[in-house]
């Protein structure tokens, strides 16, 4: 008996961090402490300013909610924003099902057959990498050049959705191409020592893992998409009505809250168009995320 509490003496306390250790650290690395507090306080303040936003948006735009404001025809009296709903989904989804498909390919060329090392890889990373930088008026005016003067299509909503799937083409590249270089290499060798194929492997093994990567570059070009103005002005036109094929003009809600703001008429209905903007954005992400999760589990 004597041995065991002998030995259960001899046992040693897990060591336990306290504020005075850490501050002992902190003191001997001065650095951690400052980058400690700047990141805390980075985050804070972003929270903050959210929540800020989140809050002045729905205080001033829920008051201002009508059945009228979701009236099917657009008229000076009702100042309608479901024309400019049905137009952001119809944008979002056109310019997706243009820009998706494009940026994939090009990041799995650039990732499963460019040869490593590859001079052109290079340029294109870094040209993508500038496109995405580029302030969303210029694509406004490259889009203006091109598809209403040199095409002679004039204010159309297929040139808007052109405008936008090229502004948005850059992310969904180089989010898709750090999605595929993040997939270790051994998943392929054991899928080409299995006696797969190149493109089967690509298709059954890295995309699928993959996927979380290429649907959060998807996300971020939904919030550009639905949030853009300037881009969309100068191509898409402010007609507030559904087009009735693509080479006719329409406007978005981001664009519809816009005129309403600066026609200076129609300020309460403005915050009430924010409102539904915000939800809507809300809502793409929260369903784009529960979409991820599934893939990812499957």
């Amino acid at each position: 008996m004597s041995e065991k509490i002998a030995e259960v003496q001899d046992i040693k306390p897990i060591n336990v961090v306290t504020w005075k250790d850490k501050l002992e650290a902190y003191k001997k690395r001065p650095l951690s402490l400052f980058l400690l507090i700047a990141v805390t306080l980075s985050a804070g303040i972003t929270v903050a300013v959210l929540g800020a936003l989140i809050i002045y948006i729905l205080a001033n735009g829920i008051m201002n909610l009508t059945p009228e404001l979701f009236a099917w025809k657009y008229t000076t009296e009702n100042v309608s924003m479901l024309p400019a709903i049905i137009n952001t989904v119809l944008m979002t989804a056109l310019s997706l099902l243009i820009a998706v498909p494009i940026g994939i390919c090009s990041a799995i060329y650039l990732v499963e057959y460019a040869k490593r090392g590859n001079k052109l890889v290079n340029v294109v990373r870094i040209t993508t990498e500038t496109l995405s930088g580029i302030p969303s008026i210029v694509y406004g005016l490259f889009g203006y050049l091109m598809f209403v003067i040199a095409f002679g299509w004039g204010l159309s909503f297929f040139g808007g959705a052109l405008t936008l799937s090229i502004m948005v083409l850059p992310t969904i590249m180089r989010t898709t191409e750090e999605a595929l270089l993040s997939v270790p290499d051994s998943y392929r060798e054991g899928s080409f020592g299995l006696g797969a194929g190149r493109l089967r492997t690509i298709f059954k093994v890295v995309l699928p893992s993959a996927v979380p990567g290429i649907l959060s570059g998807v996300i971020l070009a939904i919030g550009r998409i639905v949030g853009e103005t300037a881009a969309l002005i100068f191509t898409s036109g402010t007609t507030a009505e559904v087009p009735k094929s693509l080479f006719d003009s329409g406007c978005t809600l981001a664009v519809h809250m816009y005129k309403l703001l600066s026609e200076g008429l129609y300020t309460k209905q403005a915050y009430a168009t924010a409102v539904v903007l915000l939800v809507m954005v809300v809502l793409i992400n929260a369903a784009s995320s529960r979409l991820a999760k599934k893939l990812q589990a499957k």
